[in-house]
């Protein structure tokens, strides 16, 4: 019944993003953007301002407790559990002391094979770490605590607001380019008294929508190898550079395993190891 879980958080999310941003929408009073005698490009532009940013914000609000439910994640603490689970509080609470954090992130474990660990939330003050039983149960305390290190940088480092921010800029461009350029395309040669391009201006901005999507997730996949590179030096500095190497030699081991396809691309792209690709 994961996949039913995983397909219902998922359409309830995208309910709650459409219906905030519609009343959002309304209550800022946006107008249509098209309109009989043309576009209105400056309601087009906060339309899409709103859509773009608005739904990557709503997205990252949410992100602590979607991860908790869609990967089965375990809250874990200091005071009871396995001397596992204690070492690996005690762990996150050095190196957040280290990384200047003023609270501590919640600490989760989740049932998977997979060598992998990630972090979430939306603040530095309110985040998330967790990690794979496949992990604690291949790697040794110095390796994890390299792992460990690279994912509290990211929080120390705001990563994943500046990765919603960056989003949230490319969603909106892409909204707004498609739709100008496929109003002109759909409206070349059309009669001036109508002016809003009928079906064949929704089928071109679909497509074009495609398009510049893949053209901006290149951006958002190059910043984001940047941010994984910023967060190895953190953790050579935060936990020690032996122990990052040793994590990295450690995943370098295990690279061409098989990880799990079973969770979302978001959370996929949140972890420390992942498939060789493009992206």
């Amino acid at each position: 019944m994961a996949w039913f879980k995983r397909i219902f958080l998922f359409l309830a999310v995208n309910i709650l993003v459409v219906a905030t941003i519609s009343i959002l929408l309304q209550v800022l009073g946006v107008k249509p953007y098209l309109t009989r005698y043309g576009m209105d490009y400056q309601s087009l532009a906060v339309f899409c301002l709103i859509w773009g940013m608005g739904g990557a914000f709503i997205s990252l609000l949410l992100s602590k407790q979607m991860a908790k439910w869609m990967m089965g994640v375990h809250i874990i603490d200091g005071n009871t559990g396995s001397r596992e689970e204690r070492l690996l509080i005690q762990m996150i609470q050095g190196l957040s002391q280290k990384a200047g954090l003023s609270k501590m992130p919640e600490v989760g474990i989740y049932e998977s094979p997979e060598i992998n660990a990630f972090a979430t939330g939306p603040t530095r003050s309110n985040s998330l770490v967790a990690v794979s039983r496949g992990l604690l149960n291949r790697m040794n305390e110095t390796e994890i605590e390299g792992v460990l290190g690279h994912e509290i940088t990211h929080i120390a480092n705001g990563d994943m607001v500046t990765m919603t921010l960056l989003q949230g800029v490319v969603n909106a461009f892409v909204m707004f380019l498609a739709r100008v350029i496929a109003f002109a395309i759909a409206n070349s040669g059309r009669d001036r008294e109508d002016r809003r391009g009928g079906g064949s201006y929704f089928m071109i901005q679909f497509a074009l929508e495609m398009v510049f999507m893949i053209l901006g997730s290149m951006i958002v996949a190059a910043f984001s190898r940047y941010r994984e590179f910023r967060a190895d030096a953190g953790s050579a500095q935060v936990a020690g550079r032996e122990k990052m190497i040793s994590a990295l030699q450690a995943l370098q081991r295990v690279y061409e395993l098989p990880i799990p396809e079973n969770t979302a691309p978001a959370f996929q792209s949140m972890k420390i190891s992942s498939h060789k690709g493009v992206s």
